[in-house]
């Protein structure tokens, strides 16, 4: 196998930090390109000597996303937000930033690039962060016609800002408050997103120019979600529903803090089926079946639990009799 050098965008996020190192597994040599080299020395570990680079890149600037792909082999895109704030913008990120990163990736020759977006990436949304998805796409199409396309579900691993922050909430509030509780997710092991994108960034003969929705093996609601997530962590709190109209008043009081735990548009997103389309392609198109949550959430909610690893259920015990 000829080894080669990879750009990883965003390569210290959650979903990056698991792309590096399959990267890095393989032997080669992997450049990741963050907003802030000193959050991302954590991942120097996961190489040899020097195998890993870190380097400033800010997708908004052209120039900098130029000289991070100078020489690459293929490149990876996963730089993405959840909510605005300051110049961080849907449009400036998901749009624009995609855009630079896949005319970049041209210019330089790379044999391959992956862009990850979402499922539920619709260009006539009226929520801002699966229109700007779309339209990313879109965009990267048009620079690079044989770039790869993710759009995984939500994802789940122990890094996590979805199980870990249910499990948080359980524990701080009185209740356990459930908002859009019909919603269905079909949500996916980060590792198995991760090895899609490896896969896809070192075949691009046989994965590049397709778009593939991944989602995990099952399909849950959010109150499904999170009754499992309070079983994890043994709380008995009640699961209480929050009625739309009380929702929306949250949603528009949260947005409004530095570091919104709710926003509008996250809002809406909650509002929508988050699973993949019936007849899409997914992990199996890769060859990997995709990973049970309950393989892998246990290992980390249990942190969350009254007396962590030493709780056990009552039924477990053994007899005093």
């Amino acid at each position: 196998m000829a080894y080669g050098l990879y750009t990883v965008f965003g390569g210290s996020g959650f979903l990056g930090r698991h792309v590096v190192q399959r990267l890095a597994a393989q032997g080669h040599r992997v450049r990741v390109a963050v907003r802030r080299p000193d959050l991302a020395a954590f991942l120097k570990p996961l190489g040899h000597v020097g195998q890993i680079q870190i380097v400033t890149v800010n997708v908004r600037d052209p120039e900098s996303v130029a000289r991070a792909v100078a020489g690459a082999t293929g490149v990876v895109n996963l730089v993405g937000i959840l909510s605005e704030s300051g110049q961080q913008k849907f449009e400036k990120v998901h749009v624009d930033g995609a855009a630079n990163v896949a005319r970049a990736a041209a210019a330089a020759g790379c044999r391959s690039l992956v862009h990850v977006s979402a499922i539920g990436a619709d260009a006539a949304s009226e929520v801002g962060y699966a229109r700007t998805k779309a339209l990313g796409e879109a965009r990267v199409r048009e620079a690079f016609p044989q770039a790869t396309i993710l759009r995984p579900s939500v994802m789940f691993g122990p890094e996590d800002t979805f199980l870990n922050r249910f499990a948080g909430l359980i524990k701080m509030l009185p209740f356990v408050p459930v908002i859009c509780g019909a919603t269905r997710f079909q949500p996916v092991y980060v590792g198995d997103v991760a090895e899609a994108a490896a896969r896809s960034l070192l075949d691009p003969a046989r994965y590049g120019g397709r778009t593939f929705e991944l989602g995990g093996p099952a399909v849950r609601t959010m109150r499904e979600i999170l009754a499992y997530v309070r079983q994890e962590i043994m709380s008995k709190k009640e699961l209480v529903t929050i009625p739309d109209a009380l929702a929306r008043i949250q949603a528009a009081v949260l947005g409004l803090l530095p570091r919104a735990p709710l926003t509008t548009d996250q809002l809406r997103m909650l509002q929508r089926d988050n699973v993949a389309a019936p007849g899409s392609e997914g992990l199996d198109a890769f060859g990997i079946e995709p990973t049970p949550m309950e393989a892998i959430a246990p290992r980390y909610l249990v942190l969350y639990r009254p007396k962590g690893s030493f709780s056990r259920p009552i039924d477990t015990l053994p007899s005093r009799g």
